[in-house]
């Protein structure tokens, strides 16, 4: 009997090796106990613990026996979690008929729901975030107005499950953010001093997948306990030569005006307009080469029903890779905000200045929260947090204005907003269309310089930010607004998993 037929058979795909391993066992032993492999297989699996002291065929017993039991506690789980979402969604929500503007043409018998905000997003994101839902594990989501396509759950995408988290769901670029510094400098100096303020940017920070500093920054960040998992170990070489680095992508560091139109509890200075620096990135390379390893291993550990999945396997976190996962991207959040906080240190040295205001998070993320009185893991991808008072930073395009904001706490929304204008064509159609030359003219007329960017990045490849914003009022309020005026990216083309 080959795989094949043993499959043919009814062995299950995870006890497959092993009955070929008794097969040939039995045919080895045709000489002097002679079976016929067919006959034995078949009553091995109808009764395995009637063989579990065969000297050919224990091992496949055993295995069928372990494979059987994991697949009852399998369905008593599953039909836990159905009970428990019936309990709380009624069981209206485990149909087709998904509640209004959740995207239930896409759903799943077995889905959980998801609230949606704006309406120009695509069917591929919806179908994402149905797919996200219908995991296991998933407790809720939501689709946030700049959604779309991603690796797994779609960009702008926030997904609620129980006590496990999907590296997917997080991003490669763990822990990617915004910060934002607030300088005590009239903004007219962008333009009077535009060329001190551009060598400032271009000598704060480098760009480019490979980017790195050959005299590498210090930060407190490198001392943590950097053992805690082999992955990070063994790229703390790696994360120390890229802190104060930026990466590729969407990712920018960039001066612009701030127009504060009242005073900010939490800022210590009046309404008025000041020059302020914005950055975009995250954990770089060590980040990327956790979620690779972790997304692997997640979807090693997925049973056979379960691998229809793919990028959205999941760790939980009573596991020993749950564990590891967990403490490897929290230990990413520190190192992305290090990274931000030696490229905002380096260039307010270079300028001159020192901060007086500023603010940043985190979206690319999970975070232990409470909801309705449960806690669950609450995954931000593209997605910035929003709770009740919490001030954050939603970024435009390299030529629209960014928001600063305060989270109004929306349950619905999993208390999470956008995390900028979201993406309307991809990076090919972008090239394709539009030549990077031209676009650079325009925004010179517009009064915005760019030192370094690609055609992928160009403000036509985004939506209206205004009307993001627009969309998510009762998520946010705005509290301040700042106009880009120099804009520094990554020029080589590479790309950045957001």
């Amino acid at each position: 009997m080959n795989l094949k037929q043993l499959r043919g058979a009814g062995v299950p795909d995870a006890c497959v090796q092993v009955a070929l391993l008794a097969v040939r066992a039995l045919a080895r032993a045709r000489h002097t106990q002679p079976r016929d492999p067919r006959e034995v297989i078949a009553a091995v699996l109808a009764d395995p613990q009637a063989f579990v002291n065969d000297e050919q065929v224990a091992q496949f017993a055993q295995a069928l026996i372990a494979e059987r039991e994991a697949q009852a506690q399998d369905a008593a789980r599953d039909a836990a979690r159905r009970a428990a979402r019936e309990a709380r969604w009624g069981a209206a929500s485990e149909t087709a008929d998904a509640p209004a503007g959740s995207g239930g043409a896409n759903a799943s018998s077995s889905r959980v729901p998801y609230a949606t905000w704006g309406t120009d997003i695509d069917i591929g994101a919806h179908r994402q975030m149905a797919d996200s839902c219908s995991l296991p594990v998933a407790w809720r989501g939501a689709l946030m107005p700049d959604a779309h396509v991603g690796y797994g759950l779609p960009i702008g995408g926030v997904l609620a499950c129980e006590n496990a988290v999907v590296p997917y769901a997080v991003g490669v670029d763990i822990a990617c953010r915004m910060k934002l510094s607030v300088f005590p400098l009239d903004p007219k100096v962008l333009d009077t001093r535009r060329d001190m303020f551009s060598d400032v940017l271009t000598r704060g920070t480098c760009f480019g997948m490979g980017g790195r500093f050959d005299r590498p920054h210090h930060h407190p960040v490198l001392d943590q306990d950097w053992t805690i998992t082999r992955v990070t170990r063994e790229n703390k070489d790696r994360a120390r030569v890229q802190l104060g680095t930026s990466g590729s992508g969407n990712h920018f560091v960039e001066f612009g005006a701030l127009h504060l139109p009242q005073a900010i509890p939490e800022w210590n200075i009046p309404a008025g307009h000041y020059v302020a620096l914005m950055s975009h990135s995250g954990s770089r390379g060590t980040g990327a080469a956790v979620c690779t390893l972790y997304s692997a291993i997640a979807r090693a550990m997925l049973s056979p029903r379960d691998e229809r999945f793919g990028q959205l396997a999941w760790l939980p976190l009573d596991t020993q890779e749950g564990q590891e996962y967990w403490a490897a991207m929290n230990l990413m959040g520190d190192y992305a905000a290090a990274n931000h906080d030696v490229i905002h240190s380096s260039i307010a040295r270079l300028l001159g200045e020192k901060p007086v205001a500023g603010v940043e998070n985190h979206h690319n993320f999970a975070w232990k929260e409470q909801h309705d009185g449960r806690e669950v893991v609450v995954h931000r991808k593209g997605a910035t947090p929003a709770g009740q008072g919490m001030m954050g930073v939603i970024p435009g395009s390299m030529a629209d204005p960014a928001f600063v904001v305060r989270g109004l706490g929306n349950e619905a929304s999993l208390r999470s907003a956008s995390h900028g204008a979201g993406r309307k064509m991809s990076r090919t159609q972008a090239k394709s269309q539009y030549a990077w030359s031209n676009v650079r003219r325009e925004l010179e007329e517009r009064g915005v310089t760019v030192l370094a960017a690609g055609a992928d990045e160009v403000p036509y490849a985004y939506k209206a930010i205004g009307e993001v914003m627009a969309q998510q009022q009762d998520l946010v309020e705005t509290l301040a607004r700042f106009d880009p005026r120099i804009v520094m990216m990554c020029g080589d083309g590479s790309k950045a998993d957001d």
